[in-house]
């Protein structure tokens, strides 16, 4: 996908780096989205409880191919977080609990 794409959502370019876990690139659904007041990136989770282990790095080019459904949340602002309780499930959002964010 090229950045200078219409059609790309997000307001990362395609080549910056996300943050995903192992059980998401196993074809676990994406249950939890943060976009990161610190540094504006992305995480893209399976729900549980986070272990650092399991962390993995990918393009932000690679998401809509893990899931095409995350469209939907590519407007999330940043400081926000996003979840589901399955794959079929709305995208629920709100402000990421204890964030500070600058508009």
């Amino acid at each position: 996908m090229n950045a200078a794409n219409d059609d790309w959502p997000w307001d990362q370019a395609p080549n910056v780096a996300a943050i995903t876990v192992r059980s998401v690139l196993e074809g676990a659904p994406v249950l939890h989205v943060s976009h990161d007041a610190d540094d504006e990136g992305w995480q893209f989770l399976d729900g549980r409880p986070a272990d650092i282990a399991e962390g993995r790095l990918i393009a932000m080019h690679e998401v809509l191919r893990i899931d095409a459904s995350l469209r939907e949340i590519a407007d999330l602002p940043v400081g926000w977080t996003a979840w589901r309780r399955s794959r079929s499930d709305p995208w629920l959002r709100e402000p990421h609990p204890g964030e500070v964010i600058d508009e």
